[in-house]
């Protein structure tokens, strides 16, 4: 008797194998009721108050149905539903996720999925789109701005400043001078450099100070706090001293400090050229205040030479 149940037990496993496998076979060959899955953010930010603020999930039905939506976290737990026993006709649908649970509190970072049961088809599909929950901000572990003065203008000597960076994480990083933005660095690699040219909006600056300083935003939108201002000095020519006194008709000296490979000078009714460094000149021989005026590719430096009679 044990036999015929061991054959009996036998054949009815083989029977549920091929029936198991014909529906397998038969759920691969009928068309997905879901397609064109897409996730356009793959990260996000609940609290960035930015454009990737939220998980958007779409998706087209091939035929009319009643759905649920759902979010699972990493584990398959049930983190939200989005949608319950709600019919949608066929077509593109989508849902929206502002990254909170059923509480209303911001979900734990992590990577989650989407999850819709289909009433009428009796699936339920997991999309295979993940996408990542992200609320922490991009820290800068190390930036230097070198140099500390430049030159931009146009001799294509010392015209260059250079940012370098280090950060926690992958993020765009942005050069901002006095406040404002002003390169976009492209890509996101945590390890960089940002080049400026000495452009504010577009425009070549003007001999002076400048602070320029570090942001960064991630791939959630997270945005990190600016690294602290570096003064940075945008010069073509400068005087050791502006105010110079010298005695009538006697020679004096002043340093002259520039990239370029000639300076031009004018004194009173004298003028001339000369390479950067200890520049020097003659005073005129009538007392008086005068100008003395230095030239490095159309950049001008002046002093205030008072001539005063001789002993």
């Amino acid at each position: 008797m044990s036999r015929y149940v061991s054959v009996a037990l036998v054949a009815a496993l083989l029977i549920a194998s091929g029936l198991a496998f014909a529906i397998t076979e038969r759920l691969k060959l009928t068309p997905s009721p879901i397609l064109g899955t897409e996730v356009p953010n793959k990260f996000f930010s609940p609290v960035c108050e930015c454009n990737t603020d939220v998980a958007i999930i779409r998706f087209r039905l091939r035929t009319r149905d009643t759905i649920d939506v759902e979010i699972l976290d990493r584990g398959g737990n049930v983190v939200r539903t989005l949608a319950r026993k709600q019919p949608e006709a066929a077509g593109r649908v989508e849902f929206i996720w502002d990254g909170r649970d059923e509480s209303g509190a911001v979900a734990p970072e992590g990577v989650y999925k989407p999850r819709v049961r289909l009433a009428a088809q009796r699936r339920t599909i997991t999309l295979p789109n993940p996408f990542s929950l992200d609320v922490t901000r991009p820290k800068f572990v190390a930036s230097a701005v070198r140099p500390l003065v430049f030159s931009p203008d146009g001799d294509g000597r010392n015209e260059v400043v250079l940012a370098r960076y280090r950060l926690s994480e992958r993020a765009q990083v942005s050069l901002i001078i006095d406040g404002r933005r002003q390169v976009l660095k492209r890509g996101s690699q945590p390890v960089g450099v940002v080049q400026w040219f000495g452009l504010v909006d577009g425009k070549r600056v003007e001999p002076g100070k400048y602070r320029v300083q570090l942001g960064a935003r991630d791939l959630a939108g997270n945005i990190a706090r600016w690294t602290r201002p570096a003064v940075v000095e945008a010069r073509s020519v400068a005087l050791g001293r502006t105010r110079i006194v010298a005695t009538a008709g006697r020679p004096f000296a002043v340093l002259v400090v520039s990239d370029a490979r000639r300076v031009t000078w004018r004194l009173a009714d004298r003028h001339g050229d000369a390479r950067p460094g200890t520049l020097r000149l003659r005073a005129p021989a009538t007392p008086g205040h005068y100008h003395l005026v230095v030239t490095a590719n159309a950049n001008q430096a002046r002093a205030v030479v008072v001539v005063r009679s001789a002993p």
